[in-house]
């Protein structure tokens, strides 16, 4: 079985226990709504990769993991939509959630996918108790404070924000997330792998306020301009964007740099790469700025 189809089978599992009867049909249904079609998936995609690269010795834990850590996401992007952050009306092309099934059950979908992704973990837990408490741990430091997407909110609501410290919370923190459990998962260290997610992290932060800048709804599948029209920082304003395609080309030079010693280094190295290809949009890639071969 591929990543794509690990992840998806635990994940719809994940969701199915979540609405077990007797259940309220609308909280059920805008579960299942939230997670499908996936998007990319590609948090829990690096995190396969970097277990797979440290030999998979777990592959029920790493599914697991990898299910969780999406849920994560997903709750992240439901509570991103609503009208007191960036009052989004879609989503992956389709209503947001708010928009489909009303702010209260669009609030309550995102909490339940939170408490869902760590039941996932405690009932895979049985595979590692140790590696499953470590993964717990990882996924809560980078979902709450001082450390997670939810600080990344925060930062929102100062008045002086450090850009690389909101870009490590906002987006980071969940590659983050990614590349260590990958790991531990794996039955490896988490530390030495935080620099690689932190990287790929911030070069999808950077990558994703050049498409906000550049880009259309239709193109994106949701609404532009959010960082301008919410006053946020962003590496287009802060460097131009010719500084934030140069800046994203050094970040993903010193993410592959930093891979870790590991069997599968050099498939990792090539992801990272691939990677690059996808966060790249269209219109400036084929531009004098990122030239085929470079």
């Amino acid at each position: 079985m591929d990543f794509a189809a690990r992840i998806d089978a635990a994940i719809g599992h994940a969701i199915q226990q979540g609405q077990r009867a007797p259940s309220p049909g609308k909280l059920a249904s805008a579960l299942h709504y939230t997670v499908t079609p996936g998007g990319a998936r590609i948090r829990p995609s690096i995190l396969m990769s970097v277990a797979a690269a440290c030999g998979d010795r777990s592959p029920a834990l790493s599914d697991a993991a990898a299910a969780a850590l999406e849920l994560i996401h997903c709750a992240s992007l439901v509570h991103d939509d609503l009208p007191c952050f960036d009052d989004a009306d879609t989503r992956r092309g389709k209503p947001a959630v708010h928009k489909a099934f009303g702010e209260p059950l669009a609030v309550l979908t995102g909490d339940s996918l939170i408490v869902i992704a760590f039941e996932v973990l405690a009932r895979a837990a049985h595979h590692d108790p140790e590696q499953a408490i470590k993964l717990m741990l990882i996924l809560g430091n980078r979902t709450g404070m001082p450390n997670g997407i939810c600080a990344g909110q925060g930062w929102e609501s100062e008045q002086e924000v450090d850009l690389s410290a909101y870009h490590r919370a906002k987006t980071g923190a969940l590659f983050i997330a990614a590349t260590q459990m990958g790991a531990v998962a794996a039955g490896e260290d988490a530390e030495p792998w935080e620099e690689l997610g932190a990287r790929i992290g911030e070069a999808f932060q950077v990558a994703d306020d050049l498409r906000d800048a550049l880009y259309d709804a239709e193109t994106l599948g949701k609404p532009v301009g959010q960082d301008d029209l919410h006053g946020r920082p962003n590496a287009v304003t802060e460097f131009g964007i010719e500084g934030a395609i140069a800046h994203m080309r050094e970040i993903l030079t010193g993410a592959i740099s930093s891979i870790p010693k590991c069997p599968g280094e050099a498939m990792l190295a090539k992801l990272v790469t691939k990677q690059a290809e996808v966060l790249t949009p269209i219109k400036w890639r084929a531009s004098k700025h990122l030239t085929p071969g470079e």
